[in-house]
């Protein structure tokens, strides 16, 4: 008797790409509508719809624009990031294909891949907050408000040359090794939720610095969105990626270069 062909696991995920799809969506409406400043790192909480909704939460001031730019985030994750872990979705979906809880598994583990983008999300929006409150009032600054922007991409650039960012980016770039080692069979949920949890760390180790640019071009640009994922899913999963991430180094180290010599020339 003939075997029964095994499910090929398909190009595209569809719960997978499901969400990118109406991650962008969403991302792209949002931007086009007169509520796109509450994607951005903007002082909207002090006008409007905005600061109305603050005054009426408790602790609405911080509360409000965390749970907001956490939302955002997430989002901008689905959109940029799940993309760039492709090879290890439709790894895992060839792995639980035939199992009755597939759709389950596959949700946790992109569940717990987008928790991990997640938190370094809400991480940087509250280091993001706080430097503005404790540097707010430094007239330097304020006379040079093109510092931070230098200083964020010359620490982008830096860190595509340290050791650390190929240590991550080489268990991003061997899905199948990295499934094996946290996909154990007993607790498959639990599993599911701590492999998608696990590979999310070690992108956001990264990819980190390069999301870190999104506070430099605009959180809420969608055009950098598209060229820094891009860039991240070239980096991560096509053959000659690796070699990708120096000339990035020196592409973004010459920019704050430029941008200090400019301003500090006039």
């Amino acid at each position: 008797m003939a075997s029964r062909p095994e499910r090929m696991a398909p190009a595209f995920p569809p719960l997978a790409t499901g969400l990118v799809v109406l991650s962008w969506i969403t991302l792209l409406v949002w931007d086009a509508s007169p509520y796109a400043r509450y994607l951005n790192h903007g002082d909207w909480t002090t006008i409007g719809l905005g600061a109305a909704i603050c005054n009426a939460v408790p602790g609405g001031s911080w509360l409000v624009p965390v749970m907001l730019y956490g939302g955002g985030w997430l989002l901008m994750s689905a959109a940029m990031m799940l993309p760039t872990s492709l090879p290890l979705i439709r790894l895992f979906d060839r792995m639980i294909s035939g199992r009755p809880d597939h759709m389950v598994l596959h949700g946790l583990l992109i569940a717990g891949y987008l928790l991990a983008w997640a938190g370094f999300g809400v991480a940087a929006h509250l280091l993001d907050r706080t430097l503005h409150a404790e540097l707010g009032g430094w007239v330097w600054l304020a006379t040079h408000p093109w510092t931070p922007g230098a200083v964020v991409l010359g620490l982008a650039g830096a860190f595509q040359f340290s050791k650390l960012k190929y240590h991550c980016l080489d268990k991003c770039r061997t899905p199948l090794g990295f499934i094996m080692s946290h996909w154990h069979g007993p607790s498959p949920w639990r599993d599911a939720f701590s492999l998608g949890l696990a590979h999310g760390a070690w992108c956001v180790g990264c990819c980190w610095a390069v999301m870190l640019l999104m506070f430099v071009v605009g959180v809420g640009n969608v055009g950098w969105m598209l060229a820094l994922g891009s860039l991240m899913a070239i980096e991560k999963n096509a053959a000659w990626g690796r070699r990708t991430s120096q000339p990035l180094g020196f592409a973004l180290l010459a920019w704050a270069g430029a941008i200090a010599t400019v301003n500090m020339l006039t």
